[in-house]
């Protein structure tokens, strides 16, 4: 069972994991650079501006969670939750951009290769520094990923792809200098059609994690298999003798819903009144503690 995290500990955990990864980023980005200086690699500059673009991206998801953290207030009944899909989204197409620019920057060295332009040959430190950005960019992943399944975080999930987006670019970078160095400069052509690969398979996964997050902002229901799960759990509640009007949507990691549910017109009020908190208490175990539900009691008549 998923463990239970307050809001508090949830935002501790996602800005945690995402510190860690600007701290790594700042440091591989520089690293990079230098290494694409001194190793004469076009390809190993260019990798380290895509490391730029995740140490923003790092910066995008710190600033939504500090904001997403913040109570339930007057103007703002339901919560701040929008704010992490809000920020996902933003995330996403910062990824897609990233992924468009390696396109862009592969077919110009490979229409540049195709036309005899000759580049110059890498040195090793250049190699050396793509197959420590593929391992620790890896890592940097299944940490992320793995932190953002944990707390529930859409935003965290989208933002460890900009890690693995980089891991691939710099396997792109890999093949290419790694090409160049021990295959011969018509090998060198391997880089660019490495990158433009690699960045469809980002566009492909950024276009999912937009739609998730587009769906959220225009507040589609959720999946078929949840209702059911849902309904389920109301079901079994003692008292409750049937349901109807069921609403629910996503706001960021939680949800809110509102339900009629139908109970023995016989009882009195502090009785109906007993059986919604009974389904409130489920709904939560079922959905998380901070799920905000409105229950409406109807009487039973049987048919």
């Amino acid at each position: 069972m998923q463990e239970v995290l307050s809001a508090i500990e949830r935002t501790e955990k996602g800005i945690k994991v995402t510190y860690i990864g600007l701290l790594v980023n700042i440091f591989l980005t520089l690293f990079k650079l230098i290494a694409g200086v001194l190793g004469q690699s076009t390809a190993m500059i260019a990798d380290s501006i895509h490391s730029i673009s995740d140490t923003a991206s790092d910066i995008v998801v710190i600033l939504g969670f500090q904001y997403v953290k913040k109570p339930i207030d007057d103007s703002h009944n339901y919560g701040h939750g929008k704010i992490e899909t809000l920020s996902t989204a933003v995330v996403g197409l910062m990824l897609i951009v990233v992924a468009f620019f390696i396109v862009f920057s592969g077919g110009e060295k490979l229409l540049r290769s195709l036309e005899g332009q000759l580049i110059p040959k890498p040195e090793f430190i250049a190699l050396y520094a793509a197959i420590i950005s593929i391992i620790v960019k890896e890592s940097m992943y299944r940490y992320t990923v793995k932190v953002g399944k944990d707390i529930d975080s859409s935003l965290i999930v989208a933002n460890a792809w900009h890690h693995r987006s980089d891991a691939l670019s710099s396997i792109g970078t890999m093949i290419g200098i790694g090409g160049a160095i021990f295959l011969g400069e018509k090998w060198r052509i391997l880089d660019p059609i490495a990158a433009v690969f690699v960045s469809i398979l980002i566009i492909k996964v950024t276009i999912e994690i937009l739609r998730d997050s587009v769906n959220e902002l225009i507040e589609t229901s959720v999946d078929e298999v949840k209702k059911k799960e849902l309904l389920d759990v109301i079901s079994n509640v003692n008292g409750v003798k049937d349901f109807h009007k069921l609403r629910i949507r996503h706001i960021g990691h939680y949800y809110s819903m509102s339900i009629h549910i139908l109970v023995e017109k016989s009882l009195n009020v502090v009785e109906a009144h007993q059986i919604s908190d009974s389904v409130e208490e489920e709904i939560r175990k079922s959905l998380g503690h901070e799920t905000i539900i409105t229950v409406h009691i109807e009487p039973y008549h049987k048919e």
